[in-house]
C-alpha cells in the first residue's frame, strides 16, 4: 500500500534536523527543470509561477543559485504547509520515520515523485504552472506516467491523500487491476459532503500520522482514523473513503 500527498508551496530549510536518506529519484529530471526556469526572463519565470514580486525575486535568485546536491533538506522537513504542520514529523519516532519513508510519496511538479526522507532544495513550481519544456505544453506531460509507474506498489493499492492537481497526474494512467482509494474529508450540509481545504489538509496530514503510527498495511485499517473526523461506511465506496466531521 502507498500513500500519495501533495507538496506545500512553503518551503524551508533544515539541513541539521534530521538527515537525508537519498537523492530524489528524477534528479535529472529536476535538473533539466531548473535548467529551464533559468533560461527564462525574469517576466517569464514571475509569470510561470504567478506570484508576487518579492516571491518572484526570491525564486529568481534560489534557481539561479541552487545546487540539487548540496544544503539539502528532508522533504518531509521541508515542506511547510499545514498538512506538514499536523502530520508533525518534527515529534517523529524513528519507526515513524521508516514507516512513511516507505509508504509515502511526496508528489511534485519539481522532483516528480519525493520519498519523505529524499534531500530536496527550497523551490517553487507547481504542477499546474504552464511550463514548456521538451516539447511538452506543461508538466502534465513532461512527467507523462512516470510518477504513476513510481508510485505504484508491488501489491497496486494507492490511498489518495493529495489534491486534485497532484492526484491527476496518477489517476489518468490507473489500470483495471489497480486499487485507488481517494479519501474525502467533509462535513455535511444540506445532506451533502462538503469538504472545506483548510480542514482538509489538517484530516491528511493527522492520517499519514495515524498510519505510521499503527504501521498500517491496508486500506481498512485507515478506517479506525478518530481524529476529529470519523469513517462513514453508508457514504463510502471501495474507491471513496469518506469521513464525516465529528
Amino acid at each position: 500500500m502507498r500513500i500519495i500527498i501533495a507538496p506545500a508551496k512553503q518551503m524551508k530549510e533544515d539541513t541539521d534536523t534530521l538527515p537525508c536518506a537519498e537523492l530524489p529519484v528524477f534528479l535529472d529530471k529536476a535538473e533539466r527543470l531548473k535548467n529551464y526556469v533559468n533560461s527564462l526572463s525574469y517576466d517569464e519565470q514571475k509569470k510561470l509561477w504567478a506570484c508576487s514580486d518579492k516571491i518572484a525575486q526570491e525564486n529568481h535568485v534560489r534557481f539561479a543559485e541552487t545546487d540539487l546536491r548540496k544544503r539539502l533538506t528532508p522533504a518531509i522537513l521541508a515542506y511547510d504547509g499545514i498538512q506538514y504542520t499536523y502530520m508533525a514529523p518534527d515529534v517523529f519516532e524513528q519507526q515513524y520515520f521508516d514507516y512513511v519513508q516507505e509508504h509515502v510519496r511526496i508528489l511534485s511538479g519539481f522532483y516528480g515523485s519525493v520519498k519523505p526522507l529524499d534531500g530536496v532544495v527550497l523551490y517553487r513550481l507547481e504542477m499546474q504552472a504552464k511550463a514548456k519544456i521538451d516539447g511538452c505544453k506543461n508538466l502534465y506531460e513532461f512527467w507523462c506516467d512516470s510518477l504513476y509507474r513510481e508510485v505504484l506498489p508491488e501489491d497496486r493499492i494507492i490511498i489518495n491523500l493529495a489534491s486534485k492537481e497532484y492526484s491527476k497526474c496518477i489517476e489518468k494512467y490507473l489500470q483495471p487491476q489497480d486499487r485507488f482509494i481517494t479519501v474525502v474529508f467533509g462535513e455535511l450540509q444540506n445532506g451533502k459532503v462538503v469538504q472545506k481545504g483548510v480542514y482538509a489538509k489538517m484530516a491528511r496530514g493527522e492520517m499519514v500520522r495515524f498510519a505510521a503510527e499503527i504501521n498500517a498495511e491496508s486500506p481498512e485499517e485507515l478506517k479506525a482514523f478518530d481524529r476529529g473526523y470519523r469513517f462513514d461506511e453508508a457514504r463510502s465506496t471501495e474507491t471513496e473513503y469518506v469521513f464525516i466531521k465529528s
